[in-house]
């Protein structure tokens, strides 16, 4: 006891004086951010909220590399503070981006005040813009883990590898809420649940900032994206306009940029959209008084890719660029990623200069800017020393990724136990995406679109190399079957044919790598080659097991009842071939969830947390035969099976009412009924049955993910608190309000009153 004693005033103690440290090293920075901006010009401050892409001053006769006098341009006359993205012809190696840092870093000791340029880049699902970098699953992938700790030690490793490239600023986490499946960017989200996205947006930022300790050399700077409302297009088409209500902003999206802040991040990257009539770029009350002032963002809040000046070429709300400008900089913009030209740079110079602009205004930006440049240790060292970096792209990083691939791949459906397969069994591999890491992968690997995959990751096992390595090529039948999107019925034969040999089908179906724009599309079910493969297969009465690379729900409904088994791949990485055999034979259990409703039809979208008239009759009696039960997704939120079954029993909670400062605890047993040591994820959702706003069917609250070997159980705990039971009212305020709530785990229930 007395040791035990000790040990909590040790820690304590040491907690007392690690918070000092950092109040210490705030103030620190303060000061010399504060000399610092005192010595500059304005010219040097404007520039230094500028972002220009890098492959502007390379040099034409030799790509990859500099124009000398491109570079001494950009830096020393227009005092650029930031460049982004990834030089021609896309993913260098850690060697290569060292010497285009150093080429930086030696333009930029050559100005007055040597202020370090802060490099920027999009590893989103890994150090994905470097050459033999460890690549884990896309964002909707992590979310279907429902494991925050895998996550954050994913971004661990991104950080390291991404800071071995020399590099100390990601574009991630995205913390967009999309409400159209069809969006484009749907898998680069956390899914359609608010509380999941919060909760995976605070395991990304702490992994990539060390828990707040952006200064190592292991970590990098996060940036939120993209604030806000981009996911909710009406056309479901990228960058095209959204509506949504404030109250709705309120209570979901502005719930994951929170957690985001509060967790501290360090950035946020503005959307490309707009909300209402207003883009998001001219809004000051999103970005000034909502994002800096109420939600206290002291970061840097840059653009997306030319938005300012699309706020004249595309929105039409500025005649001019130079108009778009100061609109943008009023609203609340730091940095510009203007980033082909330096028209942001002479635009914002002379509307300072003519007092449309006031020196306020750019002193803050700056400061922000300069802030984190000092976190990130950039004016001691912006350069990467190799020998620092031994686990860049290591078995060890590797097998992260493949752990991650193995819990986020969820098993939908499974008739008759046809999985696990039988190694001794002849199967037939068959579809467009078996064959090919694009589709494992998707966009922003190694390239923007993620086109050459499958030469940068030749080292890498294709679903049908994973089979084969599984059990011998001897034993793996192979044909593509279908193209994706070209019809083909020479090709469709030949794989029926080819099964008539095999004990069992692999399908292998979904979408081309994409991303933004190029994966807009105007019909949202799979590709129609891929239906007429899967029903030309369906006719010869053998097993089918569907496997999906895709990174939004395609719709299947015309053949889903003729497959025996449904896996959902989404976008696994590099490791996702490996990590799927495993699971189709057993070696691993499958443990992910599905992060969104998969719609069975085109007209019917709706979320699992859906209001009670989205699905009329259910639960009434109603004698109008054209109201018809609406809520029938193809498979719901939560979604996940696997090869032993889990019991709950025991639901408890400690108060049946409650005062409106009261917390709830909350307990439920959990129990391995099976065969087969696995993992679940223990859902708690909760339900407000009567409000003066309509409630929700039902809303994610809890979730925890537990390992349980069999016939082991595991009592899980939770506990709720006052914000749990809150929605935001028509004043935009949130409150909760007096009665009955029902807390439900799994087919468990139990209501509790809050007085």
């Amino acid at each position: 006891m007395k040791n035990t004693k000790c040990l909590v005033i040790a820690f304590l103690f040491c907690g007392a004086i690690w918070s000092q440290e950092v109040k210490k090293t705030k103030t620190d920075i303060d000061a010399k951010v504060s000399e610092l901006l005192s010595k500059m010009t304005l010219e040097e401050k404007v520039g230094q909220m500028t972002q220009i892409t890098v492959t502007i001053f390379e040099d034409s006769k030799k790509q990859g590399y500099f124009d000398a006098a491109k570079l001494k341009q950009g830096i020393q006359d227009y005092h650029i503070g930031s460049i982004l993205n990834v030089p021609n012809p896309g993913a260098p190696t850690v060697k290569r981006w060292q010497e285009t840092m150093t080429a930086i870093t030696n333009e930029a000791n050559k100005t007055r005040l040597k202020i370090p340029v802060l490099y920027g880049i999009d590893a989103i699902h890994g150090a994905n813009y470097t050459a033999g970098s460890t690549l884990f699953p896309q964002q909707i992938g992590l979310a279907a883990t429902f494991n925050t700790d895998l996550v954050k030690r994913g971004a661990e490793i991104s950080a390291y590898e991404t800071r071995a490239s020399s590099i100390p600023w990601v574009f991630s986490p995205d913390l967009d809420f999309p409400r159209n499946p069809a969006w484009s960017r749907m898998w680069e989200s956390f899914g359609e649940d608010a509380y999941l996205s919060s909760r995976m947006a605070v395991a990304l930022v702490n992994g990539f900032e060390g828990n707040n300790n952006v200064g190592s050399k292991y970590s990098v700077a996060s940036c939120m994206k993209h604030y806000i409302g981009y996911g909710s297009t009406t056309t479901g088409k990228d960058r095209t306009p959204s509506i949504i209500p404030e109250r709705i902003l309120r209570q979901y999206d502005l719930t994951i940029y929170q957690a985001a802040i509060n967790a501290g991040a360090k950035s946020i990257m503005v959307s490309s959209g707009e909300i209402n009539g207003t883009p998001v770029h001219a809004s000051k009350h999103l970005i000034t008084d909502i994002l800096k002032n109420e939600l206290g963002f002291t970061g840097v809040v840059v653009t997306d890719w030319k938005d300012i000046i699309n706020l004249n070429t595309r929105h039409k709300v500025a005649e001019t660029k130079r108009d778009a400008v100061r609109i943008a900089v009023m609203a609340g913009i730091d940095m510009s990623m203007v980033p082909e030209e330096y028209s942001f740079y002479t635009d914002l110079l002379d509307l300072v200069q003519k007092g449309e602009v006031p020196m306020s205004r750019i002193d803050d930006a700056v400061t922000r800017i300069l802030r984190m440049k000092f976190e990130l240790n950039l004016f001691q060292n912006t350069v990467a020393d190799l020998k620092d970096y031994p686990k860049f792209g290591s078995h060890e990083h590797v097998q992260e990724a493949y752990n991650t691939a193995a819990e986020s791949i969820t098993l939908l459906k499974n008739t008759g136990a046809v999985l696990p397969l039988n190694k001794s069994e002849k199967v037939l591999v068959t579809g467009p995406t078996a064959n090919s890491m694009k589709y494992l992968n998707g966009g922003w690997t190694y390239t923007w679109q993620g086109e050459n995959a499958d030469v940068y990751a030749a080292d890498k096992s294709t679903i049908l190399e994973a089979f084969q390595s599984k059990i011998g090529k001897e034993n793996v039948l192979y044909t593509a079957g279908a193209d994706l999107e070209k019809e083909d019925d020479n090709e469709i034969q030949k794989a029926v044919e080819l099964a008539k040999s095999a004990s069992k089908i692999v399908l292998c179906l979904g979408e081309k790598n994409y991303t933004e724009t190029p994966g807009d599309i105007s019909d949202i079910y799979i590709s129609k080659s891929q239906i007429k493969l899967a029903l030309a297969l369906s006719k010869l009465n053998k097993p089918i097991v569907l496997v999906l690379n895709e990174g939004r729900p395609r719709l299947i409904n015309d053949f889903e009842s003729k497959m025996n088994a449904v896996v959902q791949c989404y976008l696994p990485g590099n490791e996702g071939g490996r990590a799927l055999i495993d699971i189709l034979y057993g070696d691993v259990n499958p443990s992910g969830r599905l992060p969104y409703n998969y719609p069975r039809y085109p007209n019917s979208f709706e979320k699992y947390n859906r209001k009670y008239t989205e699905s009329i009759s259910e639960g009434e009696q109603n004698d109008d035969a054209k109201y018809e039960k609406s809520y029938s997704p193809q498979y719901e939120f939560g979604t996940g099976l696997s090869y032993t079954t889990f019991s709950y029993s025991n639901l408890k909670i400690d108060k049946t009412e409650i005062s409106n400062t009261d917390e709830i605890n909350v307990s439920v047993d959990v129990t391995n009924s099976g065969k087969k040591a696995g993992k679940e994820t223990v859902l708690l959702y909760l339900n407000d049955n009567f409000a003066s706003i309509t409630p929700e069917v039902k809303a994610l609250k809890r979730f925890d993910k537990i390992s349980l070997a069999p016939n082991e159980t595991k009592t899980v705990k939770f506990t709720l608190n006052q914000k749990d039971l809150q929605f935001v009212n028509d004043d935009l305020k949130w409150i909760s309000e007096k009665g009955t709530f029902t807390i439900q785990v799994s087919n468990l229930k139990k209501d509790f009153l809050l007085k």
